[in-house]
C-alpha cells in the first residue's frame, strides 16, 4: 500500500520503512507506536465501497491470468495438489507477480477513478471478481498479492477444484478470462461472454489512464453467419452475400454485450462534455474489406446503437502490426491465428472459441493451455 514519497507498507511482512529511516520517532511516541499507526488497518483503510452486483460490470478473471502462476502450476502437475497447495501456503507471504489480464484490471479500476469524480453517488462501475477453483487455503497468498499490488478486489470466489462456471450467473458476469479453454466453452455455452488470455513473452506498455479494447467482427461481436458463408462457399460469394444483405444487420455475437457495456459507461463521459478525454476506447480491428464488406459491420453497429471509436478494414492483412500500435490492453478474436499473431508482437489476446472456425482444432499454444489444475 503506497502511503506516500519515501513511506511504503507491504502485507507480505517486509520492514516498515518511514520517510527513508527505520530508526526513532520525531513525535516523540515510540518507534513501535509508529508503526502501529501504519499497519493497521493491513489493508487499505479508505477503499471505495464496492457496487451492488446487479448495478455493476462485472469482470471475472482467473488467479492463472490475473497474477503470474507458472512455478505453481508446474508443482501442481507434476507433484499433485497437496504438495501445490503445502507451497503456496509455505510462501504466502511472496505476491503473485503480475499476469497478462494484470494492466487490464489496472485500468479498469483507473476508469472507475474518473466515474467516482463524476457520478459519486453511481453504482455503474466496473466490478472485478476473482474467480478460481483454487482451494481456499491459498486465499491468503492471493489477498496479499491483491494488497501489495493496491488492486480493488474485493469479491472471491475460490471452490476448491470445483468448476467455477456455476457461480457466474449469480455474479453477473459481463465478462469471464480464464486461461482454461474448456472452461471459458463452458461459460459461453451458458450464454456467458467468456475468453481464453495468452500471456506474451513480452508484453508491450499501455496506458495506465485509457482503457482500451479491441475487438475483431466476426464470431465476436457479430455472429459467424458471414464466416459461415466464407468457408463454405469462398471469398467471392461472401462479398455478394454482404453485398446483397448490406441493409440486414447481423445478429449479436457472444462480445456484443460486453461492447454494449463498455458504451454505457462511455456515454457518462460523454455527458459531462468529456468525449475527447474518455478513459475508454474501444477498436473494431477486421480482416473484412472496408468497400467490399464494411458497410454492413458499421450498419450493424449503428443498429444496435453501439459506437466503436475507430474501425480498421484489414482486407486480410495481418492484425499484429496494426494491435502493436493500438497497444489495447486487450484484444479478442476467434481464430488462433490472429492470437497468435498479436501475442507474437506483444499484444494481450484472447481466444473466443466461437463459431464455425472452432470445427478445425488449431494445434500449438492452445493445447499447451489445456489443464484440469487450479485456475
Amino acid at each position: 500500500m503506497s502511503l506516500n514519497t519515501g513511506q511504503t507498507l507491504t502485507v507480505s511482512g517486509q520492514d516498515l520503512t518511514r520517510n527513508g529511516s527505520s530508526s526513532g520517532s520525531s513525535s516523540g511516541r515510540a518507534p513501535w507506536e509508529d508503526a502501529r499507526m501504519v499497519l493497521k488497518p493491513s489493508t487499505p483503510s479508505r477503499k471505495p465501497k464496492p457496487p451492488k452486483p446487479e448495478n455493476a460490470i462485472t469482470i471475472a478473471v482467473s488467479s492463472r491470468v490475473l497474477f503470474n502462476m507458472e512455478k505453481e502450476q508446474q508443482i501442481y502437475e507434476q507433484q499433485g495438489m497437496e504438495d501445490y497447495i503445502k507451497y503456496q501456503v509455505e510462501h504466502e507471504t511472496e505476491p503473485f507477480s503480475p499476469g497478462p489480464a494484470f494492466s487490464f484490471v489496472k485500468a479498469l479500476e483507473a476508469v472507475n477513478t474518473r466515474l467516482r469524480e463524476l457520478y459519486p453517488e453511481s453504482e455503474e462501475l466496473f466490478d472485478v471478481v476473482l474467480m478460481t477453483n483454487n482451494h481456499a487455503y491459498v486465499g491468503l497468498r492471493l489477498i496479499n498479492t491483491i494488497n501489495h499490488h493496491q488492486l480493488f478486489i474485493e469479491r472471491f470466489c475460490m471452490t476448491g477444484g470445483n468448476s467455477p462456471i456455476g457461480y457466474l450467473k449469480a455474479y453477473h458476469t459481463n465478462l469471464y478470462l480464464s486461461a482454461d479453454p474448456l472452461k471459458v466453452r463452458e461459460a459461453l455455452e451458458e450464454g456467458i461472454a467468456a475468453a481464453t488470455m495468452f500471456t506474451p513473452e513480452k508484453m508491450k506498455e499501455v496506458s495506465d489512464t485509457q482503457l482500451r479494447v479491441a475487438f475483431d467482427g466476426d464470431a465476436v461481436l457479430f455472429s459467424d453467419e458471414s464466416e459461415r458463408i466464407f468457408k463454405a462457399h469462398g471469398l467471392d460469394k461472401f462479398f455478394e452475400h454482404e453485398k446483397a444483405h448490406e441493409n440486414k444487420p447481423l445478429d449479436h455475437g457472444p462480445l456484443k454485450g460486453f461492447l454494449e457495456a463498455l458504451g454505457k459507461l462511455q456515454k457518462k463521459f460523454y455527458g459531462k462534455g468529456q468525449r475527447m478525454d474518455c478513459p475508454i476506447r474501444t477498436y473494431l480491428v477486421t480482416a473484412r474489406s472496408a468497400a467490399s464488406s464494411g458497410t454492413r459491420a458499421l450498419k450493424t453497429l449503428r443498429s444496435w446503437g453501439l459506437e466503436i471509436d475507430e474501425a480498421l478494414f484489414l482486407a486480410g492483412a495481418p492484425k499484429g502490426p496494426m494491435l502493436e500500435k493500438i497497444r489495447p490492453h486487450i484484444f479478442f478474436d476467434d481464430q488462433m491465428f490472429h492470437v497468435e499473431g498479436a501475442a507474437e508482437m506483444g499484444t494481450v489476446a484472447c481466444h473466443v472459441p466461437y463459431g464455425i472456425a472452432q470445427r478445425v482444432t488449431k494445434k500449438g499454444i492452445m493445447d499447451k493451455e489445456i489443464s484440469s489444475g487450479p485456475k
